[in-house]
């Protein structure tokens, strides 16, 4: 197991970790946080829950996340082949955990949501209406060249009924491998530009944080999301709303 991101360290509250399962081999855990087990490529048993996953990559389509509230103890055996899973965690703070189980690709909306050169798929996985206590998480598919999370978008600042606070972070997935994206993100206090290649991640405690993909490769992020309850209620850059509303 492999840490990507740290509670405390790169962010306040979500951990990203990444397993590479040799066939036969087996992952034991017991974490004291809520979290979901994203099934990248290949297929798992799960002890008491039962076998997930079976797609070659995250451009295949929809795949299998387990989830599992705190303290439940979960085994994971590769089967017919290697298998890789990241694990994204979260206090529960004062949610109530889901059950443990499998969601699979019928237990997900998948949605074409833009258009033109902003237009992309999203598969969520767990949203607002999903058995959970805080996380949030899905996948977002973005043609070659085009763009997400379009109109910039953020949800750093709780003032619901027009924004609540969630950090965010993004597992980066691209094809051809060789590939590249280029994430932003900016506020008041400035901006960056950084690019993104398979298997980069990035937190994004604030900020308006759209994403581009290179021409000729198409990019996936794995997109988590944990903070102040379970609404989606991101705030639309009031400068670039207009595409949308247009």
């Amino acid at each position: 197991m492999r840490t990507l991101l740290t509670p405390g360290k790169e962010t306040e509250l979500i951990g990203l970790e990444l397993a590479d399962l040799a066939d036969g081999e087996t992952l034991d855990l017991t974490r004291d946080t809520e979290i979901a087990a994203v099934i990248l490529s290949g297929v798992v048993d799960v002890d008491g829950l039962g076998t997930a996953g079976g797609r070659a990559g995250v451009f295949d389509g929809p795949g299998h996340t387990v989830y599992a509230p705190p303290g439940t103890p979960l085994r994971f055996r590769a089967t017919g082949g290697p298998a890789q899973i990241v694990l994204a965690s979260a206090p529960l703070g004062d949610g109530t955990p889901g059950r443990a189980r499998i969601i699979g690709p019928a237990d997900q909306a998948v949605d074409e949501r833009g258009e033109g050169n902003w237009a992309r798929t999203v598969r969520t996985i767990l949203g607002p209406d999903d058995d959970a206590g805080r996380l949030l998480l899905g996948e977002t598919i973005n043609p070659p060249g085009n763009w997400s999370s379009y109109p910039p978008h953020k949800h750093d600042t709780h003032e619901p009924p027009r924004e609540v606070r969630l950090e965010e972070v993004y597992l980066f997935k691209v094809d051809p491998e060789g590939g590249f994206g280029i994430q932003l993100r900016y506020d008041g206090q400035g901006e960056e530009a950084f690019t993104v290649r398979d298997g980069d991640v990035a937190a994004i405690p604030a900020g308006y944080h759209p994403v581009v993909a290179a021409p000729g490769y198409s990019l996936c992020y794995l997109w988590v999301m944990a903070g102040q309850g379970r609404q989606m209620i991101p705030y639309l850059d009031p400068d670039h709303a207009w595409v949308q509303n247009g």
